[in-house]
């Protein structure tokens, strides 16, 4: 930029160098000061790009991971597709900020760290083939915590029933099966979900298996064994999904909340209603631990099967003394009463030709 510049007075010296007139010294700067400042306004503004782009592409990586586009964003954080930069995988990045769990101090923030910590690493130990894969995870350098975890194609449940409405009881009874041996696998490992609801569970395409489960946010889960390193302002579920021990706040929580949470997808599933409809958080929360839930054959049009429907009312007991001990149990339950027919390879292939053709090319 600075040889353009000074093209004007090589251009002067060599009129000079000719016999012509140079010009006087006044004329000479009025002519060459502009110049210069121009040059040094585009040399700013060239650093100020450049340091742009570093920043970007600075805030593009993560790792070995290189972010390539923001999937969605929720008051906890964002999700984004990323590349591994060595091997030929692709990935999805989840990003909490610690101020969505109340941690504004220091102190605070240390604290929860810990705990993420903790948790992740208890989290990949996983490998049931329901409960989504953790690759790695971290702090980055803005302090915001981040999952990398397998990227799924498919839909989550919520947004399934929302566009394609209730399910028949065979294909509920083939995602609750699915859940439930992602449940029992961490329940064994001392691991508490606290927050089965529909969006996070997704049904998916895994190679050529459609209708495949996956349950998410381990990450955010909570030992059942504490340590006392859990925030005040931990995770406490969804409140239409939550169940009455997680409402009260009791000391001990265990696998059997999480099964009152499965009851409530379940019902969710079949009549696309909420067990409990109230737009007051605390009536939610009085209906949950004081009120019967209705029969669900009175919610639904679908065809349950009656011993069916008395497996999936009996996760919404009030005592979990009362439901179905573990996750196990209610799995085997379901296979003897989820459906008059079974949901077979061949039904989740149709319906993903028909509904999503996105995901099976």
């Amino acid at each position: 930029a600075f040889a353009s510049g000074s093209m004007l007075p090589l251009a002067l010296l060599l009129r000079s160098a000719g016999g012509l007139a140079f010009p006087n010294t006044d004329q000479t700067i009025q002519m060459l000061v502009p110049g210069y400042i121009c040059v040094g306004i585009a040399m700013v503004g060239l650093r100020v790009i450049t340091s742009l782009g570093k920043d970007v592409s600075k805030a593009r990586s993560l790792g070995s991971y290189h972010l390539v586009e923001r999937l969605g964003q929720g008051g906890m954080g964002e999700v984004w597709r990323a590349d591994h930069r060595l091997l030929a995988r692709t990935a999805a990045v989840k990003f909490i900020r610690p101020e969505a769990f109340g941690a504004q101090d220091a102190a605070g923030k240390d604290q929860l760290l810990r705990r993420f910590e903790r948790e992740a690493r208890a989290t990949a130990q996983l490998t049931s083939p329901h409960t989504i894969a953790l690759h790695d995870f971290g702090v980055s350098d803005e302090g915001v915590f981040y999952y990398v975890m397998e990227l799924l194609r498919g839909v989550d449940l919520q947004t399934l029933v929302r566009q394609f409405g209730p399910l028949p009881a065979a294909r509920t009874a083939h995602f609750l099966r699915q859940i439930c041996d992602s449940l029992a696998e961490a329940h064994e490992n001392g691991l508490v979900h606290r927050d089965i609801k529909p969006a996070n569970i997704f049904t998916c395409r895994l190679g050529l298996e459609f209708d495949q489960v996956k349950v998410l946010d381990f990450g955010l889960v909570k030992s059942s064994e504490s340590s006392g390193l859990t925030t005040q302002a931990s995770p406490a579920g969804t409140p239409a999904f939550m169940a009455p021990e997680m409402v009260l706040g009791e000391a001990t929580v265990d696998g059997r909340a999480d099964l009152y949470a499965v009851g409530c997808l379940a019902y969710w599933l079949l009549s696309g209603e909420l067990v409990f409809s109230r737009s007051n958080v605390m009536q939610l929360a009085f209906d949950h631990v004081n009120t019967a839930p209705r029969p669900l054959s009175e919610r639904t049009e679908m065809e349950v099967p009656r011993e069916f429907e008395s497996a999936i009312m009996a996760c919404l007991e009030k005592d979990p003394a009362d439901r179905p001990q573990s996750a196990p149990e209610l799995r085997d339950l379901l296979a003897r009463v989820g459906g008059h027919e079974h949901w077979t390879r061949e039904d989740a292939c149709q319906w993903w030709t028909m509904h999503l053709p996105e995901f099976t090319d």
